[in-house]
């Protein structure tokens, strides 16, 4: 099965030796107050720990990393809510090349002011992910630079892949894993690895209800296209996944789990007061899956990965006051 995509396991280890002394290779921990409360025992995966305060500086600098020399001279452009931006930013800033990173116009100020400070030029179109889509793919073709898809590229998803890896060597007991899905590179990577390295895990995706692409895409059985959301997980809410991360998950995921804002919003309040880790709401949407009990019937160990940290203040005040 996993050997009919353009992405392999043997790409996920490869793009893991790259990244080692780049990327952290974050913890795992448990939470004694959320195994009360939830129906499982759960071990989370601390991305909001990773340099650039998420996960998607692996991507992005093994995406860079097997560009030749003439076209790093050349540039990188890229199309982002904020993580991957700043995944691109710094990778770029670490191979001494030029990146342009195009935000919507409701970008969180936290995630734009990094991508500047790590010395990419900024340019703000938009609100939708097809219009900085768009803007990324028409400054690529007159300055020649590559553009760096967020989740659609073999290179990106074995990059985020690697999450997938450190999980199963540092807790080979998991019975589940809950990744949250934006466009579906990090579900895919972590997917392709866990399915093939031990079959009986199973890997479910989760998505804000009201931005559920991946769910409708593999209910359709095609990639669907979906209204833009206002959802609060500002990274989750690409209006359709990649063409190769629904390939994949299509395959190899064993569900999609919708949860509401509010759920997410009880997930980062109930994280930063009980354990005291902050997570952004992009990140805790699989944290509350299982605090919901959306993962009851998954086994007796489940994992959920923290996919950033980045929250924006205004947004946490709003979560903390509980007018989410």
């Amino acid at each position: 099965m996993t050997g009919a995509f353009p992405v392999a396991p043997e790409d996920i280890a490869a793009a893991h030796r790259r990244l080692h002394g780049i990327c952290h290779r974050t913890m795992m921990f448990t939470c004694s107050a959320l195994d009360r409360e939830a129906s499982v025992r759960a071990v989370l995966k601390g991305e909001n720990f990773q340099r650039v305060g998420a996960f998607k500086l692996r991507g992005a600098y093994n995406f860079l990393a097997q560009m030749t020399p003439e076209e790093r001279a050349r540039g990188v452009v890229a199309a982002s809510s904020g993580n991957h931006g700043q995944g691109v930013a710094r990778a770029a800033k670490l191979f001494g090349c030029k990146a342009t990173i195009v935000v919507p116009e409701d970008a969180i100020a936290l995630k734009r002011d990094a991508i500047a400070k790590d010395g990419a030029e900024v340019i703000v179109k938009g609100i939708t992910s097809d219009v900085r889509l768009k803007e990324a793919d028409r400054i690529a073709k007159e300055t020649g630079a590559t553009f760096v898809h967020a989740f659609d590229h073999p290179w990106i998803i074995a990059g985020q892949g690697t999450v997938g890896k450190e999980m199963l060597e540092d807790a080979p007991h998991l019975d589940a894993i809950l990744v949250p899905i934006g466009g579906g590179g990090l579900a895919a990577g972590i997917a392709l690895w866990a399915k093939t390295h031990q079959p009986r895990i199973k890997v479910f995706g989760v998505e804000p209800d009201s931005a559920n692409s991946m769910a409708r895409s593999l209910a359709a059985g095609h990639p669907e296209t979906i209204a833009p959301s206002k959802s609060i997980a500002d990274g989750l809410r690409p209006i359709a996944p990649g063409h190769l991360p629904y390939q994949i998950c299509a395959a190899l995921l064993d569900g999609v789990i919708t949860v509401t804002d509010q759920e997410i919003a009880a997930a980062v309040r109930f994280l930063l007061a009980r354990a005291k880790v902050l997570v952004e709401p992009s990140g805790a949407a699989g944290l509350a899956a299982i605090l919901h009990g959306k993962a009851s019937d998954m086994g007796a160990t489940v994992s959920a990965v923290l996919t950033g940290g980045n929250a924006d203040f205004a947004t946490l005040a709003r979560i903390l006051q509980g007018e989410v």
